[in-house]
C-alpha cells in the first residue's frame, strides 16, 4: 500500500471509529433517562413505593460500581471492540426484558442494561486515550455531548410515546432497544479493526497501586458526586415538579430541557478544559453555578423554573464531560486510562447509587422536597473539594 493510500485508509478508519463511538455514546443514557418522566405511570401500574421506584435508577448505578473496575478483565479476554459489541447486545436484551409484564423482569432487565452501560462508560475514555490522545478534549466533548443528546431525547419523548402513541410505559421503554440494536450492527466492523492490546501489568497489582493514589480517589469521588446529582435529577425532577402542580408532560419536557442544556455544557467544558494546564478554575465556576440553580429550585416563589433547570443542566453536562476528561488527562497511557476509568467509575457510581434512594428517602421521611434539595448543597460542597484536587495538573 502506497503512503497516500495508507494515510487515506487510516483517516477513513478513524472516521468509522468515530461513527462507532457516536452510536455507542448515544445509547448510554436513554435506557435510564426514559424512566423519570414515566415514574407516576409505573407507580400506578405496579404499586411500587418511592424507595422501590428509586431502585430503577439505583440498580444500574450498582451495576456500574460492580462492573467498572472489572472491565480490564473483559478487554484482556475480548479486546475493546469485542467487549463493546457484547455490551450493546446485552443492553438490547436488558431493555427488552423491561417490556415483560413482571416486576422481577423489570428489575433484572434494569440491572443487565446497567452492566452494559458500565462497560461503555469505562471504555470510551480508554478509546480516546488510545486512538485520539492529541485531541482528547475534542473527542470527549463529542461523545459526552452525544450522551447528553440521547438523554434529552429520551426524557422529552417518553411521555408522548407512552400516552400519545398509546404504547404504555413498557412500550415507551422498549423503543430504545431499536437504537441499541442499530449500534450492534454499526459497531460490528470495529471488532476486527481494534486489535487486543497486550497487557504489560498485572491487573490486581495495578488496581492496588491505583487505590493507593490520592489523586485517583479525588477523580473517583468527583465523578461519583457529579453522577449522584445527575441521577437524582434524572429520577426525581419530574416528580418534584408535578408535586408543585406541573403536569407530567411539562415535567418531562423540563427534564428534557436539563438534558438539552447539558449538551451545551458537555461540548464547551471539556474543550476549554483540555486547553488548560489545570482545571481548578473551571471546577469552581461550575460549582458556583450549580449552587445558584439549586437555590432557585429551593425557592419556587422566585419563578423562572426553566432558567434554573437550564443552568443546572448546563452544569451537569459540563461536570460530566470534565469528569470524563480527568480520566484521560490524569492517566499516563492506555492501560492506566482503563485502570483509572475502571476504578473511578466503580467507586464513583457506588457513591452515586446512594443518591436517588437518599433523595427519595428524605422526601418519604419529611414529606418536603426542600430538605432533599438542601442535601444537594452538601453534595455540591463536597464536589468542589474533590474537583479542586482532581483539577491539578498531575498524573496518577
Amino acid at each position: 500500500m502506497s503512503e497516500p493510500q495508507s494515510r487515506y485508509y487510516k483517516k477513513s478508519t478513524n472516521y468509522l471509529l468515530i461513527a462507532g463511538i457516536i452510536f455507542i455514546a448515544v445509547n448510554l443514557r436513554p435506557a435510564l433517562a426514559s424512566v423519570g418522566p414515566l415514574i407516576e405511570e409505573i407507580r400506578d401500574s405496579t404499586g411500587l413505593s418511592n424507595t422501590s421506584l428509586g431502585l430503577l435508577t439505583t440498580l444500574p448505578l450498582i451495576a456500574f460500581g460492580v462492573i467498572s473496575s472489572l472491565t480490564p478483565l473483559f478487554t484482556k479476554r475480548f479486546g475493546i471492540g469485542g467487549t463493546l459489541l457484547g455490551a450493546m447486545i446485552l443492553l438490547t436484551i436488558g431493555i427488552a426484558l423491561r417490556y415483560v409484564s413482571s416486576t422481577p423482569a423489570l428489575y433484572i432487565g434494569t440491572f443487565l442494561l446497567g452492566i452494559a452501560i458500565a462497560l461503555g462508560n469505562v471504555l470510551l475514555p480508554t478509546l480516546t486515550k488510545r486512538n485520539f490522545s492529541e485531541n482528547s478534549g475534542i473527542i470527549t466533548s463529542m461523545y459526552s455531548s452525544i450522551m447528553s443528546l440521547g438523554a434529552a431525547m429520551a426524557a422529552g419523548i417518553s411521555v408522548p410515546l407512552s400516552d400519545g402513541l398509546n404504547l404504555g410505559w413498557r412500550g415507551s421503554l422498549l423503543v430504545w432497544s431499536l437504537l441499541s440494536l442499530i449500534a450492534v450492527f454499526v459497531w460490528m466492523p470495529q471488532v476486527g479493526r481494534l486489535p487486543k492490546s497486550a497487557a504489560t501489568r498485572n491487573f490486581s497489582a495495578a488496581m492496588r497501586k491505583m487505590i493507593k493514589s490520592k489523586l485517583a480517589w479525588k477523580v473517583a469521588l468527583y465523578m461519583g458526586l457529579q453522577s449522584m446529582v445527575f441521577y437524582i435529577i434524572l429520577a426525581w425532577l419530574p416528580v418534584l415538579l408535578q408535586s408543585r402542580g406541573c403536569d407530567a408532560a411539562f415535567a418531562g419536557w423540563m427534564l428534557s430541557l436539563s438534558q438539552a442544556t447539558g449538551i451545551i455544557g458537555s461540548i464547551i467544558i471539556p474543550y476549554l478544559a483540555g486547553k488548560q494546564k489545570n482545571q481548578r478554575g473551571i471546577v469552581l465556576i461550575l460549582i458556583l453555578l450549580e449552587m445558584i440553580s439549586i437555590a432557585g429550585l429551593l425557592f419556587p416563589q422566585f419563578g423562572l423554573v426553566a432558567l434554573w433547570i437550564s443552568i443546572l443542566g448546563l452544569v451537569l453536562g459540563g461536570t460530566f464531560g470534565l469528569a470524563l476528561l480527568f480520566l484521560v488527562l490524569r492517566s499516563r497511557d492506555t492501560e492506566s486510562a482503563t485502570e483509572l476509568s475502571g476504578m473511578a467509575q466503580s467507586i464513583g457510581y457506588l457513591v452515586a447509587a446512594t443518591g436517588p434512594l437518599l433523595f427519595g428517602g428524605i422526601f418519604d421521611l419529611t414529606g418536603n422536597w426542600d430538605y432533599a434539595l438542601i442535601f444537594l448543597f452538601i453534595v455540591a460542597a463536597l464536589k468542589l473539594y474533590m474537583g479542586l484536587g482532581a483539577g491539578k495538573a498531575e498524573k496518577v
